[in-house]
């Protein structure tokens, strides 16, 4: 048996999140199969982090155990192939230690939220960013941001549906940029809560229109109260950029 590692890229508006669903689309079903396809035999694919339906993935990582002997590079570019036309793609395999593994060995995970700032509807990006068309201060959305970076119960900030036994979290990043048009929102930690990155988003969109101050931040965040949320995110704009991993592993 060889485990590989794989690193994937994922467009998530056709499905319904990475994890198999009874009732849609799943980024680990076309996976599962196009991958059962081409090694003739049942596999199960392990993923760093469980997107939500319809978030993106630029770079998720991901391990699969294969019995049958075969190649990284033959493994990926079959899968490649039969993965279509789902929006899926293999962008690097490598075997690894069969102790590696792609969620409980990962050290830290990035995501990075893309708001389009102008009044024009989408068009090439839609379902890929979030339009917010009023005017947008990145500069106070990066202090309300500050507010939540370090140890803090996200209570606020996290689904009433969340499985997570504490809503404590360290959240390493959380940075506000602009070019443009385009506002991004990077966070990075060990791990999130579910829905956590889309919730702090929506809250700063508050900040960026004036609604909130950016001490708001620090308010709703020591309310540890769901109720004291501002505005949840839409899914379109949130990707998952990067799993860590110690420097020994994949």
């Amino acid at each position: 048996m060889t485990r590989f590692a794989l690193t994937l890229d994922y467009d998530g508006r056709p499905f319904m999140g990475w994890q198999r669903q009874p009732h849609g689309p799943s980024v680990q079903e076309a996976l599962e199969v196009a991958l059962s396809r081409m090694v003739h035999e049942p596999v199960t694919v392990y993923a760093a982090g469980r997107t939500d339906a319809g978030v993106h993935a630029r770079a998720m990582r991901a391990h699969v155990d294969v019995t049958r002997p075969i190649t990284a590079f033959r493994l990926m570019e079959g899968v490649n192939a039969l993965v279509r036309p789902a929006p899926v793609a293999v962008l690097d395999c490598v075997p690894v230690p069969d102790d590696w593994h792609a969620r409980f060995s990962c050290t830290g995970r990035a995501y990075q939220y893309r708001i389009v700032n102008r009044r024009a509807p989408l068009t090439t990006e839609r379902g890929l960013a979030w339009r917010e068309p009023r005017p947008l201060d990145h500069g106070a959305m990066a202090a309300g941001a500050a507010h939540l970076v370090g140890r803090h119960d996200f209570t606020t900030f996290r689904s009433v549906h969340c499985q997570a036994d504490s809503p404590v979290r360290t959240l390493d990043t959380l940075g506000v940029s602009r070019n443009g048009e385009l506002v991004l929102v990077d966070a990075a930690a060990r791990s999130f809560l579910h829905h956590q990155v889309r919730s702090m988003v929506g809250c700063l969109v508050l900040v960026g229109q004036g609604k909130w101050h950016p001490d708001d931040m620090k308010r709703a965040l020591e309310a540890r109260d769901r109720a004291a949320l501002g505005l949840n995110a839409p899914p379109d704009g949130l990707y998952f950029m990067q799993a860590t991993y110690p420097a020994a592993d994949a």
